[in-house]
C-alpha cells in the first residue's frame, strides 16, 4: 500500500515539474510578445496561471504522498515542501512583476536564494538511498541544472529562466527515481517495511553492505563449533 503511494508520488512529482517547465516557457513567450491590453497577452497570462496552479497541485499531492509513504527523511520532506512553496511564490511574482513594487526579476541575490533553497531540496533526496552511486549521479545532474539557472541572471534573463532549469532538474530527478525503482536499483523503505525498519533504527544506517553484526557472526561460529564438538563426543 505504501509503495503504491510512493509510486504515485514519483509520477505526480515528475508531471508537476514538467508543468512548471511549461509555465516558464509560457512566461518567455509572454514577455517576448507582451502588449498591454492585447488579447494574446491576456490569453498567455490565463494559460500561465492555469498551468501554475495545476503544477502546484500536482507537486503538493506528490509531496503529501512522499510524506505519508516514506519513513523518516524529515529533512527531505521539509526541504521539498519549501521548494514547492518557493516556486509558487516566484511564479506569482514573475507574472505580476509590473504590479509589485520592489520586485527585481533580474536580481542576482534573488537568483542565489532561489538556487540555494532548490539545491538544499535536491541534496536532501540523497536520504532516499545513501551510498547509491547511480542515485548520487542523478542528484548531481539535478544540482548542476539548478546552478545553471543562475547563469540566466548573469546573461540578463528574468528569473523565469531559473524556474525552468530548476523544474527540468527535478523532472530529471523524479524520472531517474522511477527508472531506478523499476529496475530495483534503488531501495526506498516505506512505512510497514519490517526489514528496513530494523536497518534504519540501527547505528550502522549507512552500512548497507553488512547484514550481520560481528557479534552475531561470532555467536554463529561458536554455535557451529559447539555442534561439531557434540558430534565428536557422540562418535
Amino acid at each position: 500500500m505504501q509503495h503504491e503511494k510512493l509510486t504515485k508520488g514519483i509520477f505526480f512529482g515528475f508531471i508537476g515539474n514538467l508543468l512548471f517547465v511549461g509555465f516558464g516557457l509560457i512566461c518567455l513567450l509572454f514577455y517576448t510578445t507582451y502588449k498591454d491590453g492585447s488579447f494574446f497577452s491576456r490569453l498567455l497570462e490565463a494559460l500561465a496561471y492555469s498551468i501554475e496552479f495545476l503544477g502546484f497541485g500536482f507537486l503538493l499531492y506528490a509531496d503529501w504522498l512522499l510524506i505519508k509513504s516514506v519513513r523518516m527523511r524529515n529533512l527531505l520532506k521539509i526541504s521539498f515542501t519549501a521548494y514547492i512553496l518557493l516556486e509558487a511564490i516566484m511564479m506569482i511574482l514573475e507574472l505580476n512583476s509590473a504590479k509589485i513594487d520592489g520586485y527585481e526579476p533580474y536580481s542576482l541575490a534573488l537568483a542565489m536564494v532561489h538556487a540555494a533553497v532548490s539545491g538544499m531540496a535536491c541534496f536532501a533526496f540523497l536520504q532516499l538511498d545513501p551510498d547509491n552511486v547511480k542515485w548520487e549521479v542523478a542528484i548531481c545532474a539535478c544540482f548542476t541544472l539548478i546552478v545553471a539557472g543562475m547563469l540566466g541572471n548573469i546573461l540578463g534573463i528574468r528569473i523565469y529562466f531559473s524556474i525552468i532549469t530548476n523544474a527540468i532538474g527535478f523532472a530529471v530527478l523524479f524520472g531517474a527515481m522511477k527508472f531506478f525503482r523499476d529496475r530495483e536499483e534503488i531501495d526506498i523503505d516505506c512505512y510497514g517495511d519490517r526489514a528496513s525498519e530494523a536497518v534504519f533504527s540501527s547505528s550502522t544506517i549507512f552500512d548497507s553492505g553488512k547484514s550481520d553484526s560481528p557479534k552475531a557472526e561470532a555467536e554463529e561460529i561458536e554455535e557451529i563449533e559447539s555442534d561439531d564438538a557434540n558430534t565428536d563426543i557422540e562418535e
